[in-house]
């Protein structure tokens, strides 16, 4: 069990959080929520010891192991993709290096020799002997192939390195796991492994995720942080967010019969008060009166911005017609003969774990990368607005926000430009912002106000949940749904794929799947089934070589 006891942290004169008290128990998965700044990702660090708070303290039951989900890519740069994984278990990793350490020594004596033993108890107790083959089953399940095992950190890509870094939080069964992000570039696939990994772990989880299905899937608790304070909710994120909108709705409808309870005192009090046959019953009332107390109401320190992608023009009957598209990157067909239709009414997800070839296929639709081969065609009705995976080159210059998004305006007015970005949250001086200072999710912001004023009816999405909280992320959705015209994009957010994508393609070794479905069934279905199997079999048998 691990407690946090009257924790206090204040950075400067503001208290992120103010003399919380909580306790998580084994056996549950609590879901760690709250509004952008509310301060997620600290309270993880302030629970496994980064960070010191101003006062309070933390209390985990002796001989507990806590683990964590680390940031830092390069730390672990001098080491194998294997050693990253069972350093996550730190006692472990060290009676290895030690016993290998006492067995080279060219001068071995019987000291050596007992403190071997010793060593080799401990490592047998600590189920060492099973070590490699658990690290490459998680590094397996996670996608990382066998292939890499071997590989020092500094040569894997830094899509692979976040798994290696997940695999060795999860590694040696710790007592305790602090997840923060833990899906953040991950494919679906790689999701949906580590979803049934949590729903099966026994111990303490605490996890920060904007994925409402994965909180859904894999929470039996919600800690919702706002205002410095931490409520515990029982159930998943769908459950909190029922419960939390209905204590609003209670709070309100006593409040609304309090104060007609005030009103109705208030209105005997001035008719009776000056009636002597009614005098104590006017001074009972007001009694009663002095009695009543509103509830006090904070509203939610969270807040959603407004997302609403409005074609200028309806669209017609043809939309993109492609044929035989191949394309070739750095030696690898990523795209081998690709052709189909997209119809008025498709809303189009790209699924699966090869990113490399959603994003060239994104990339050729939008005009930003020619193909080797095939051709492709839009209708004369569409117009195309493109949300690139990478926005580093749309904001390198030295504009502001509202010039920014000006040059991207028929209308330059600047009151009808700051009416787009007040929808995305950039209140007042924050039109003036240099937009080469933004973070992540102000650029996703400032690229979907780009997207909704430019009154496109063909919407190209490469991941535009990356980096957005919950409550965007919940917008979007929102948006992508509404929305009138033809969408073709790629998430690694399940409910977003869910709710919007009517159609779905994946991309297997350069040909394209397609079906008329939604991702559940896709999921589902014999396709699905076939891939699984077969990635299992081969990540078996790359296990026995």
């Amino acid at each position: 069990m691990i407690s946090a006891n009257g924790i206090t942290l204040r950075l400067g004169k503001k208290a992120l959080f103010e003399d919380v008290n909580i306790k998580f128990t084994p056996g549950n998965c609590y879901g760690l929520i709250g509004a952008n700044g509310a301060g997620k990702s600290t309270f993880l660090k302030i629970l496994s010891g980064q960070i010191e708070p101003t006062n309070g303290d933390v209390v985990i039951t002796p001989g507990e192991r806590l683990s964590f989900l680390e940031q830092d890519h390069f730390k672990y740069d001098a080491y194998t993709v294997l050693d990253t994984v069972i350093m996550g278990n730190a006692r472990l990793y060290e009676i290895m290096k030690e016993k290998d350490a006492i067995y080279a020594k060219p001068d071995f004596n019987e000291e050596d020799g007992i403190k071997a033993a010793e060593l080799e108890g401990e490592f047998a107790n600590m189920n060492g002997w099973e070590a490699e083959s658990d690290a490459a089953a998680l590094l397996n399940g996670l996608g990382v192939d066998t292939q890499h095992h071997y590989t020092l950190m500094s040569d894997m890509p830094s899509n692979l390195k976040v798994k290696v870094l997940l695999a060795k939080a999860l590694f040696g069964n710790p007592d305790i796991l602090l997840l923060d992000e833990p899906t953040n570039h991950l494919d679906l696939d790689a999701i949906y492994w580590l979803e049934e990994f949590l729903i099966n772990f026994e111990n303490t989880i605490i996890v920060v995720s904007h994925d409402r299905y994965f909180l859904n899937k894999v929470c039996t608790m919600i800690a919702d942080i706002d205002y410095g304070k931490i409520q515990l909710y029982a159930g998943n994120y769908d459950f909190w967010y029922e419960s939390s909108q209905l204590m609003v709705r209670q709070m309100k409808e006593a409040n609304r019969k309090k104060e007609e309870k005030i009103k109705e005192l208030q209105e005997f009090i001035q008719r009776f008060s000056a009636n002597a046959s009614k005098s104590k019953q006017a001074t009972s009332r007001k009694r009663a009166l002095e009695k009543i107390e509103l509830d006090d109401i904070k509203p939610s320190s969270r807040k959603y911005p407004y997302i609403d992608f409005r074609p200028n023009r309806e669209i017609g009957n043809e939309v993109l017609t492609v044929e035989n598209l191949s394309k070739t990157v750095d030696g690898e067909k990523v795209l081998d003969n690709i052709s189909f239709v997209l119809n008025r009414e498709d809303k189009v997800a790209l699924v699966g774990p090869n990113e490399k070839a959603k994003t060239v296929l994104f990339k050729i639709l939008a005009g930003e990368m020619e193909p080797d081969g095939g051709s492709f065609k839009w209708g004369l009705t569409t117009t195309q607005s493109y949300f690139p995976k990478d926005n580093t080159k749309d904001f390198a210059g030295d504009e502001t926000i509202v010039e920014w998004l000006t040059g991207y305006s028929e209308n330059k007015d600047a009151t009808y430009v700051r009416g787009f970005l007040g929808r995305m949250l950039f209140a007042g001086e924050d039109g003036v912002k240099k937009v080469n200072v933004l973070s992540g999710g102000e650029k996703v912001r400032c690229m979907l106000s780009k997207l909704m004023i430019s009154g496109a009816n063909v919407l190209i999405l490469d991941e535009p949940t990356d980096h957005l909280d919950m409550e965007s992320i919940t917008a979007l959705n929102t948006g992508l749904e509404k929305f009138k015209g033809v969408l073709i994009f790629s998430s690694r957010d399940h409910q977003v794929v869910q709710t919007t994508a009517n159609r779905i393609m994946e991309i297997i070794n350069g040909s394209l799947i397609d079906k008329i479905t939604t991702y559940d069934e896709y999921l589902d279905s014999d396709e699905m089934a076939r891939k699984r199997f077969t990635y299992t079999v081969s990540a078996d048998e790359e296990s026995d070589d």
